[in-house]
């Protein structure tokens, strides 16, 4: 067993939840819901979805095999994979990726939002829940986002959460059928003591408590 096994074994499987948000594990019995949401989106989140450079030439995996891989991802340590609620409905979807552990204990946060949950103060949220249970319980040092330059609504997420930008990776990422630019943000454990939640409701005039 890896000396990392104790941390991955607090990190997952959580749920976790402020006031009406709440993260928890993508199962099987989501389907129906996912389809449905991502099918009601469709062009809403089309620009901003990852893509592969195959030109088609591999179909997408089933939902099952989708969820079967992504638990499996999460046991293993490699992923956090949630889902998105907002009072009960499902929202969207959150995960905590590319987990490095050794010298470098980092990750990557991918998220996105149906349309009619856009400006609710969901995804600020629900990326600070992240953060820090990736942070406390999995032992994360730092984490980044990834964000298109032309994607001004992700871009105000990781504004109102302070996150710090470290600049541009061009071609970074194949989405929406091309290889695009993405600008980069990063916050370390370090930069917010209190918590990422705790800031994120001092600078929206909420209370956390």
């Amino acid at each position: 067993m890896s000396a990392d096994a104790p941390v991955l074994s607090l990190a997952w499987p959580a749920t976790l939840a402020d006031g009406p948000v709440k993260l928890r594990p993508i199962r099987r019995s989501d389907q129906k819901r996912w389809l449905a949401l991502r099918e009601a989106n469709q062009e809403w989140l089309a620009p901003w979805d990852a893509t592969s450079p195959a030109n088609g030439e591999q179909k997408p995996p089933s939902f099952g095999a989708y969820v079967r891989q992504s638990l499996h991802q999460a046991r293993e340590g490699q992923s956090l994979p949630w889902m998105i609620e907002y009072d009960g409905e499902l929202a969207g979807q959150l995960n905590v990726g590319g987990i490095a552990r050794g010298a470098v204990q980092s990750g990557t946060i991918g998220y996105w939002v149906g349309r009619d949950f856009a400006g609710l103060g969901i995804t600020p949220t629900a990326v600070a829940l992240a953060f820090d249970h990736a942070v406390s319980a999995g032992g994360l040092h730092r984490l980044e986002v990834a964000i298109r330059p032309e994607n001004s609504r992700s871009l105000r997420v990781v504004e109102k959460l302070g996150f710090r930008e470290e600049g541009l990776r061009p071609r970074y990422l194949h989405v929406d059928g091309q290889w695009r630019d993405h600008r980069i943000f990063a916050l370390t454990c370090e930069e917010v003591p209190e918590g990422l939640l705790r800031r994120w409701h001092d600078a929206n005039g909420t209370n956390s408590d």
